[in-house]
């Protein structure tokens, strides 16, 4: 059976197949959402806001709960679209602002631009660079020593898995 959800703020609905995660229903529809850690709840990547219909989804898991604790945008309402199963209608969801870091294929080219968007941290979702400020180049070797970190930690939770 299948289970319609909203998407906001685009206000468009998508078919998701009970029982089927949100992040499913999320890149179907081409959202700016990643799935760094292959969808295992282990990156925030694919943190979403349940704006309605929290009820109609799976309950948290152990590992859902860890990874959110150290999100710092996270809300009561925030989940992972990848471990939040359909099991109702009425769901609408919100992406956070942002782009992870993760999906910038070469920073360095960012260098005196500014941020049209936020970028975000693919593990914690903190905001390292502002949307609008310019990039520097010591912003960038920061940048650089996070995608660093963030490599290592998904390769130890591959060997964890």
């Amino acid at each position: 059976m299948v289970k319609k959800i909203k998407l906001d703020p685009i206000g468009t609905q998508t078919a998701i197949k009970t029982n089927d995660n949100l992040l499913s229903g999320l890149l179907k529809n081409d959202l700016n959402i990643a799935k760094e850690c292959g969808g295992r709840g282990m990156c925030s990547t694919c943190h979403i806001y349940v704006k309605e219909g929290m009820e109609s989804l799976s309950p948290m898991n152990r590992r859902e709960k860890r990874t959110l604790g150290v999100v710092t945008t996270c809300r009561m309402n925030s989940r992972l679209a990848c471990q939040a199963r359909v099991i109702g209608e009425g769901v609408t969801v919100e992406l956070p602002a942002g782009m992870y870091l993760s999906q910038i294929d070469d920073v360095e080219e960012l260098i005196g631009r500014r941020a049209q968007q936020n970028i975000l941290h693919p593990i914690s979702g903190k905001v390292l660079v502002e949307e609008n400020k310019l990039i520097t180049r010591s912003m960038i070797s920061q940048l650089k020593d996070t995608q660093g970190q963030v490599s290592k930690y998904l390769a130890q939770t591959d060997e964890i898995v």
